[in-house]
Formats: structure tokens, sequence, C-alpha cells
């Protein structure tokens, strides 16, 4: 029977537990320095070689190529969510805000573009894996964009019905252009952001103007008070 006490068996498997985990966090480390290097085809071999580790040791600690897929997917979502929150949370003029969130997206990608592809080619997998990692981060992001939105539309009186499926169809179109921008790089990054901003805003322009609301897009806004925050003005020309 097992003992919790100080220095007994439950001790010594959370200490072996802590030493596993931090392992499988030096080989997901390991796996995408080999990625980067040797490019989305990666194999174990040099997986194993990157982590200074033979093949076998790599097994140890995951079931098999797609359990460290999934692993390297995961450290990939939070790389990407580390840039992303904090630029959707970022109060600013809405057109400076639009800009950062789609600039911060491609800067990722940009930074990581053999991760990316190896994430969303799924190749390396063995096997059928039941999680969708590029997925995942689709709704994740859309649910932050959904949320953000839905405030805005709410704060000028509209209804906010549509900020989920606006939501997602920003996050569609913003991943497809990075899709053919990583593999064209017909320009640079700071052109296809200014791109996209200019797209995005005006759909947002021309959702706001049905409402009879003009939305000066340079101008200082905060959600919640966007009447006192912002240079607004109903189209009919009363001040609002």
């Amino acid at each position: 029977m097992a003992r919790t006490v100080k220095g007994g068996t439950d001790a010594r498997r959370e200490r072996w537990k802590g030493h596993r985990e931090a392992r499988r966090a030096e080989f997901v480390e390991a796996t995408i320095r080999a990625v980067a290097k040797h490019g989305p085809e990666v194999g174990m071999d040099e997986i194993a070689a990157e982590a200074g580790v033979s093949k076998p040791v790599l097994y140890r600690h995951f079931t098999d190529k797609s359990d460290l897929y999934l692993a390297v997917g995961t450290r990939g979502t939070e790389l990407l969510m580390a840039r992303m929150v904090p630029a959707i949370g970022h109060d600013g003029p809405v057109r400076a805000r639009i800009r950062g969130i789609v600039d911060a997206y491609l800067s990722v990608i940009e930074e990581n573009p053999n991760l990316y592809r190896f994430v969303v080619r799924k190749s390396f997998a063995d096997r059928p894996v039941e999680q969708d990692v590029v997925t995942e981060d689709k709704e994740l992001i859309a649910a932050a964009l959904a949320r953000l939105l839905g405030d805005y539309l709410r704060a000028f009186g509209m209804d906010s019905g549509g900020a989920e499926p606006w939501a997602h169809a920003l996050v569609g179109m913003v991943q497809n252009a990075g899709d053919w921008w990583l593999d064209r790089q017909s320009m640079s990054r700071s052109s296809l952001s200014d791109y996209l901003t200019t797209l995005i805003w005006h759909a947002v322009d021309g959702l706001l103007r049905s409402a009879g609301v003009e939305l000066d897009p340079d101008a200082p806004l905060t959600t919640g008070f966007p009447e006192g925050a912002a240079r607004l003005r109903l189209v009919n020309g009363e001040e609002a």
C-alpha cells in the first residue's frame, strides 16, 4: 500500500512524474528545433539527434509519433496564443487594433514556418489523431474575437448575434491569406497586414454604417464607452 509520508512511495512517484514531464518538454523543444532545421518532413532519427538521445529513449516518453506530434502542436498553440491574446486585448483605435491582431498572427507563422507546416500537414503522425490542433487554435482565436466584436456591437446598441460567425469568417480569411503568403512570399508581412487590415476595416465600417453609425478608425476607442472615447456621429448628422 502506498504511503503518503515525506520521502515515501507517493513522494517518489511525484518526483518521477515531474521528471518525466520535464523530459517530455525538453524533447518537444528539441523536435521544434529539428523541424526548423530539417522541415516539416523531419524524421525521428533527426529529432533524436537534436535531443541528443536514441530513438528508444524518445519512445519511453511518447506513445508513438502521433503522441509527439500532438505535444508539439500543443506547444505551437502556446506560442501562438502568447502573441494573439495580448493583441486581441490591446486597447486603441479600431484600425490599429485590427492591424495588431492580424500582424500578431502573421508574425508567428513567419517566425515558425516549418513548425506551422508541420502542425497543419499532420504528415508526421503515424496514425490518425483525434485531436485537431489547427481547428482548436481557430476556435480559440475566433471565440476571443467573437467576445470582442460582441462587446463593441452591444456598446453601439447593435445586434450582437452575428459576432460569432463574423469572427470565424475573419479567422478563416486571415489563415487562408497567411497560407498563401507563406508559400508565395510575394510581399512583405507589413504589406499583407496592411491589405488585410483595410479589407477588415471596410467590412466593419459597412456594418456600422448600416446601423447609422460613423466611426473614425484612428480615434481612441475603449470597449463599453465608445461614444465617449471615439469621435462618433450619426449618419443623419446628429452628434453622438
